[in-house]
């Protein structure tokens, strides 16, 4: 015996429905959604920094200072509007699916040397636990990818942050 949703009159009456329900979910945004391009490179960059620091499961204290010092820094904000834009790109974070239209926004707003700056301080957060973990290996080669950044860019990025590192200590 069919099921009901195998039946042709099942899907006409049923599949538009879903695909405006789908296309409906696709198209509208969060309420809060940034109104202006430089707010939306500021979300980009803070969701990708904000995925490093998650990637190994571990959010420590150092990374969320370095992200923090390097969003006032790139932008000139003030404490309060960091902690708003770093809430505002946690709840992005969470909710998107994947990190293209972040990398999308950087490549579309920024200059070379900016997204080299992103890829250092992707690199920062990475070693500020002193640890390059497997799956932070595989998400900054992606997010180099997605950057639009050569695998030499990358490592002369992660040699620059190594080295300051080891200067530090």
């Amino acid at each position: 015996m069919p099921r009901p949703w195998e039946s042709r009159s099942y899907l006409l009456q049923h599949g538009e429905n879903m695909l405006k329900r789908i296309k409906s979910l696709l198209t509208s945004g969060p309420s809060a959604e940034p109104q202006t391009e430089y707010e939306r490179i500021q979300v980009a960059t803070a969701a990708l920094l904000l995925e490093m620091a998650h990637t190994d499961r571990e959010f420590h204290e150092m990374e969320a200072i370095i992200i923090r010092d390097l969003l006032q820094q790139k932008f000139g904000l003030c404490e309060e509007s960091t902690a708003e834009l770093l809430q505002f790109a946690q709840q992005e974070r969470e909710s998107s699916l994947d990190l293209f239209h972040f990398a999308r926004d950087i490549n579309e707003g920024f200059t070379l040397e900016e997204k080299l700056e992103v890829m250092e301080a992707l690199w920062r957060i990475i070693y500020a636990d002193g640890v390059l973990d497997k799956y932070e290996d595989y998400l900054i080669r992606k997010l180099a990818t997605l950057l639009r950044l050569s695998h030499r860019q990358m490592i002369d990025a992660k040699v620059k942050v190594l080295n300051e590192v080891r200067a530090g200590s």
